[in-house]
């Protein structure tokens, strides 16, 4: 991996500097190192601000991965005047939304905690989320759900990364929760977020971005449940009270 991904360690830096290795297509900066998260697992890509060494700034509208995951592309708007390789551009996150998708993202761990049926389908967001489920019995309660999501919230437990072997993961293949996509390999290891002292509330391979702890996700409810199959519900989460 050519660019050092700052927020596997710390999902809350806001402010970084990177130095230019090169410009992939029109508009594609790759840094050596970015605390910009790349569109991946159901979560879009970070977007801010990058500042040249001369002052002048221009947009990041998007951040995604190169072809083969093999670098961090942050694509700069429309027009920008583009660094030249070995500048030194300073990254500063568009932290309100950032701050938005890491409560949204922990948030579906918990709601895969509770439903813990295969998700089929899953897309996180600033105001609403989904995840498809494949429920067996097909019926599902929303205030229900959110009641038990709620007692999560309240409860205030830490949430914490570590890292295994892709050989351990095969030994607890009942980590992977996603029917369709898998963790990639390649790398030998494996990132998995866990909720709960020792991972007593979840435990599952994601390279998101999430709060320090389940508090921090505040109000949030089940807004919708959608019949998308026999068996299959997407649940549409959102922020604040479930509405009366």
């Amino acid at each position: 991996m050519e660019t050092l991904q700052l927020h596997y360690d710390d999902a809350y830096l806001r402010e970084a500097e990177g130095t230019v290795l090169r410009i992939e297509g029109e508009r594609g900066i790759v840094l050596n190192r970015t605390q910009f998260f790349a569109t991946g697992g159901g979560q879009p890509g970070d977007t801010g601000t990058a500042r040249m060494p001369d002052g002048s700034s221009f947009r990041i509208v998007e951040t995604v991965y190169a072809p083969g995951r093999a670098a961090v592309l942050c694509l700069a708007e429309e027009g920008a005047p583009l660094p030249a390789p070995g500048e030194t551009l300073r990254l500063e996150l568009d932290w309100e939304r950032r701050h938005k998708l890491m409560r949204m993202h922990t948030a579906c761990h918990l709601l895969s905690v509770i439903c813990p049926f295969p998700v089929t389908g899953a897309a996180v967001g600033e105001e609403e989320s989904r995840i498809d489920f494949d429920i067996p019995d097909a019926e599902a309660d929303k205030a229900g759900i959110t009641a038990k999501l709620m007692a999560l919230v309240h409860a205030d437990h830490p949430v914490w990364t570590r890292w295994i072997t892709e050989d351990e993961l095969d030994r607890n293949p009942e980590l992977v929760k996603s029917a369709n996509v898998k963790p990639p390999r390649g790398t030998g290891c494996i990132r998995l977020v866990c909720i709960g002292a020792d991972a007593s509330v979840d435990a599952q391979p994601c390279g998101g971005t999430h709060v320090r702890s389940t508090g921090e996700i505040g109000e949030i409810h089940v807004g919708k449940i959608e019949k998308k199959g026999k068996v299959n519900r997407r649940m549409r989460l959102r922020f604040g009270p479930l509405p009366a």
